[in-house]
């Protein structure tokens, strides 16, 4: 299927559209006013997208792209008819399948764009297939499970010249731009260090994987919803939302937020890879003096920090804290303001002052809060229309517009820097993962996790220098015939 693409694939949306255009009317462009008065969306101007993911998330991000007026929701797909409902009534005109490999192997053709909404452990392999016939995706954060997938889809999205973006939609929103903006005119100086927290996880994370197992549901096809992940039986209150806190299939909290929190910084600072990590994390307890060690998951909480080099200044220190973990209160905030939104937020301390925003990078502030130089700093960098509310819309149009074209030169978080995001978020977790390595006894370690190491990073190269157990954990193994194809 991989090798099955268009030779040009920018004109096969137009060639496909047109000759529908020509069936319906003979003739190519049909003049707005004859087909449909004001406001109508001539053929031409739309998109035929695929949803791979149909509930929940899915549902949402289907629906956003056809509120856009542009898109014409054609293929629905999903592994558990359960979640798929609604959409396919909403849609009842979309072709339906489970397997995501079969829909684009019989209507590629006619897809023009594909929208990816389902367990991390399958973005990559998805976007992938997708963007190897041609077709512009859109993905859900995180962009990727593993660092390498993420690598791989930066790559192929300029290699096929399809449109990207991931959802991370407070990319698209005010609040980044502002900041951006304050601190290109200097006003916090150069930045030192950067906080970023969450109360997330919101669902189990630290535990020991059920005993149980127990039938899957009739709807769901428990393999195909397994996919490149390795094979376990099914167990209860894992589908539709729980899997999160299982590495075989999520990024835990650092996955689910990361790239909606560490976003406004990265984009501010102009960040790329880091040069170190290390993590601390917390405990469970099964007794009194045992500490719970379930390699299997998440933990409850972590502490990550990351070092970025600024050259010719100095290097970045970069704070994640999840599990209720929070950084000290900046002695600028008054002791009844609320920092960030309370449980999420971000702060970046710079050699002249700090500012702080909360989740999405909404509701930015100079801090202290009294400060007035940032009203008069003036609006440099163009808007998206409807904020982050015109995340989906702003994909949508630079489908329509193309590869290359000025809506496409404009999109908040294309490949090109949700890549890069991605692969510094999943860093994080490499440094978790690593932190759970045992090493045994005879060998100076000890019988309990946490080595007490920092990981020294290779970014261009994808490696961790020293300590190679690490590595295991950039690139994963798929299950069976799995493959991303490159």
């Amino acid at each position: 299927m991989k090798n099955e693409k268009p030779s040009n694939p920018n004109s096969s949306r137009r060639d496909f559209l047109k000759g529908a255009a020509t069936a319906a009317a003979g003739f190519y462009l049909v003049p707005r006013h004859v087909l449909g008065g004001p406001g109508f969306t001539a053929p031409s101007d739309k998109i035929i997208v695929a949803g791979i993911g149909a509930g929940g998330k899915g549902q949402s991000d289907i629906n956003e792209m056809h509120k856009s007026g542009h898109a014409e929701i054609g293929y629905l797909c999903d592994v558990d008819d359960r979640r798929a409902a609604t959409s396919r009534e909403r849609f009842p005109k979309a072709k339906y399948y489970k397997d995501f490999r079969e829909m684009l192997e019989k209507e590629h053709k006619h897809i023009d764009a594909v929208t990816v909404s389902t367990p991390d452990h399958n973005h990559a392999v998805q976007a992938m297939a997708a963007m190897q016939l041609g077709k512009h995706v859109y993905v859900q954060k995180p962009l990727t499970h593993d660092i390498y997938e993420a690598r791989m889809l930066t790559q192929a999205a300029e290699k096929y010249k399809v449109v990207t973006q991931m959802g991370n939609q407070g990319s698209s929103g005010d609040g980044v731009r502002r900041m951006m903006e304050w601190y290109n005119a200097g006003l916090i100086g150069e930045a030192t260090k950067v906080s970023c927290w969450t109360n997330r996880p919101v669902w189990p994370q630290g535990i020991k994987w059920p005993e149980k197992s127990i039938t899957p549901p009739a709807e769901l096809d428990w393999d195909l919803w397994l996919g490149t992940a390795p094979h376990r039986e099914y167990v209860d209150n894992l589908v539709p939302f729980n899997w999160r806190g299982w590495w075989d299939y999520g990024t835990g909290a650092l996955g689910d937020m990361a790239c909606h929190i560490m976003e406004p910084p990265f984009r501010v600072l102009g960040l790329g890879y880091p040069s170190e990590a290390e993590c601390s994390v917390g405990s469970v307890y099964v007794g009194e003096f045992n500490r719970g060690y379930f390699p299997d998951g998440c933990p409850p909480s972590s502490h990550v920090t990351l070092k970025f080099k600024n050259p010719g200044k100095k290097d970045i220190e970069f704070h994640w804290m999840d599990g209720g973990i929070q950084p000290a209160r900046p002695e600028e905030l008054g002791p009844n303001e609320q920092m960030g939104d309370g449980g999420n937020g971000v702060i970046i301390e710079g050699t002249k002052g700090k500012m702080m925003c909360s989740t999405y990078g909404i509701n930015p502030k100079l801090l202290p809060t009294s400060r007035e130089d940032g009203d008069k700093v003036p609006v440099t960098i163009p808007r998206v229309e409807n904020g982050d509310n015109g995340h989906y819309a702003q994909w949508v149009k630079a489908c329509v517009a193309g590869h290359g074209s000025k809506e496409f030169n404009e999109l908040s978080s294309p490949f090109s820097i949700a890549g890069p995001l991605t692969e510094s978020v999943l860093m994080g977790n490499l440094a978790i993962r690593s932190y759970d390595i045992r090493t045994p006894r005879e060998k100076g370690g000890y019988d309990y996790p946490g080595r007490g190491i920092k990981l020294v990073w290779d970014g261009p190269n994808m490696k961790v220098t020293n300590f190679d157990e690490a590595n295991q954990f950039v690139r994963r193994q798929y299950r069976g015939d799995w493959s991303l194809g490159v």
